[in-house]
């Protein structure tokens, strides 16, 4: 594919984002693992019985009984819970992963594991930024088309990825980034969700694999 093995970003909202960390998590000590981890309100805890599942589980488009459903498909018993392949959120050692962008939305049953798992990385002595959009909810990703506060949602991160997926290469030794490109020849960012391809302009920078 023509790409470098050392600014490679792994990417995910929702259960992508469970995929993501989990990657992160992996891949830490192999010779090549991410820059950097892009995580969209990911789901970080198979459990579901934070305070959030509770109070947005219920009109705020993902409910506790899609969870459920979820949960009930993916894990093959509650016995699964626990493996952090599942639940990222109750890995025993954090330290060593990639530096991570975390999303959160204000009305997302997600929220909360979410922020745990920002908090966690940061506790572990990882790079971590995390973000909550307040008056968002669960997939506002795939509403940039609806929904301004979505639309400029996007456009931040996206902002953030540029900036800190830069920083993160020169952070392992990739001092010779190429320059920026002019806005003619900015580059797509691609992100996935649920099947639909949403866009945002980006300069060139390291390339994401969304998952």
């Amino acid at each position: 594919l023509g790409l470098d093995p050392d600014r490679i970003v792994v990417a995910g909202d929702s259960a992508g984002g469970t995929l993501a960390a989990m990657v992160a998590q992996t891949v830490r000590h192999e010779p090549h693992p991410p820059c950097l981890q892009w995580l969209i309100y990911p789901a970080t805890d198979m459990a579901g019985d934070t305070p959030s599942h509770r109070s947005c589980g219920n009109g705020f488009l993902l409910t506790e009984a899609d969870m459920k459903w979820f949960r009930m498909h993916y894990l093959n018993g509650d016995g699964e819970i626990d493996d952090p392949r599942a639940s990222p959120l109750r890995a025993v050692d954090l330290g060593g992963v990639a530096p991570a962008l975390v999303f959160t939305a204000g009305f997302d049953p997600l929220r909360d594991e979410g922020r745990a798992y920002a908090e966690r990385l940061q506790a572990s002595g990882v790079k971590t930024i995390h973000r909550e959009f307040e008056t968002l909810i669960h997939g506002f990703i795939g509403m940039r088309g609806a929904v301004h506060a979505a639309a400029r949602a996007m456009d931040d991160m996206v902002a953030g990825l540029r900036h800190d997926g830069r920083a993160a290469a020169v952070d392992e030794g990739h001092t010779s980034l190429p320059p920026r490109p002019p806005l003619q020849h900015r580059l797509p960012l691609r992100s996935v969700q649920r099947g639909r391809l949403v866009r945002s302009a980006v300069h060139a920078g390291p390339r994401v694999l969304p998952v």
